[in-house]
């Protein structure tokens, strides 16, 4: 009689409650793993790291856990791919220069421009973007013509985002903007009357009004910023087409089969 045929020793990765046993997974808020798929090269689909920072409501971190629509739509992107992620929220700069140092790495929510097109490989769109330049409603005597008229006004804007950088492209200079950390800093600067104007997406600026327990009128758009570009995810230029592909893919799905329409539902209707 043969020899029954010795059993190959199932990988860790291969055994989802193997590695909640030995504890791999504890202590990694934000994380999904999702049993990796072979790419089309025949290897092992790759961890991701998606680097944000806090945009609500498109990424956003709360009480240690990453929410927003970008977030939970790259979530199903990675479900749908296969594909293992983790996200990570920061300052914008920093969410920068951490996904241009880590391999396997994804930049969200980012804004296409011409200057970034070579910088990435990308996967969207996310949504929309309508940026809006807004004055407090109880300051009517702020009414500027044009971008240039800017010049003489406190202007809050997030730096190093697209919109500081057209700003500054429109001929402002730096120290005629009120660079901030993030817009929720610069929205407590302008209710408290350090700036004059802040530049805000329209629903992030509905959003923050909200946590302040003040109704959208409190605001009054003077000057659109830009209203023709949207959001995408954008991979570093060096990682692999198929992992791309494989990303755009399940965006196209999701938008085929009413995921992503339902999704969007819950956060801007």
């Amino acid at each position: 009689m043969s020899p029954l045929p010795r059993r190959r020793p199932r990988s860790a990765a291969a055994q989802p409650g193997l590695l909640r046993r030995r504890g791999l997974l504890r202590g990694l808020p934000g994380l999904l793993l999702t049993p990796g798929l072979a790419l089309a090269n025949g290897e092992s689909a790759p961890r991701l790291t998606g680097f944000t920072e806090n945009l609500p409501p498109l990424n956003y971190e709360e009480n240690g856990h990453t929410r927003g629509f970008s977030v939970e739509l790259l979530r199903l992107m990675a479900r749908e791919a296969g594909l293992p992620l983790e996200i990570r929220v920061m300052p914008w700069q920093r969410a920068m220069q951490s996904a241009a140092a880590q391999p396997n790495s994804l930049l969200f929510s980012l804004t296409r421009t011409p200057e970034r097109e070579s910088q990435f490989q990308w996967v969207g769109p996310i949504s929309p973007r309508r940026i809006l330049i807004y004055r407090l409603t109880r300051r009517p005597e702020l009414q500027p013509a044009h971008l240039q008229a800017l010049a003489g006004l406190r202007t809050g804007v997030v730096r190093d985002s697209a919109s500081a950088r057209q700003l500054l492209a429109e001929g402002l200079r730096e120290d005629q903007l009120e660079l901030g950390l993030d817009d929720a800093t610069n929205l407590r600067k302008l209710l408290a009357g350090r700036m004059d104007l802040i530049v805000l997406l329209d629903w992030a600026a509905a959003w923050h009004l909200h946590q302040h327990k003040l109704p959208m009128r409190t605001l009054t758009p003077v000057l659109p910023l830009d209203t023709a570009r949207s959001y995408w995810f954008g991979l570093p230029p060096d990682t692999d087409p198929a992992l791309v592909k494989r990303l755009q893919e399940a965006l196209d799905k999701l938008r085929r089969d009413g995921r992503y329409e339902a999704l969007r539902k819950r956060y801007f209707d």
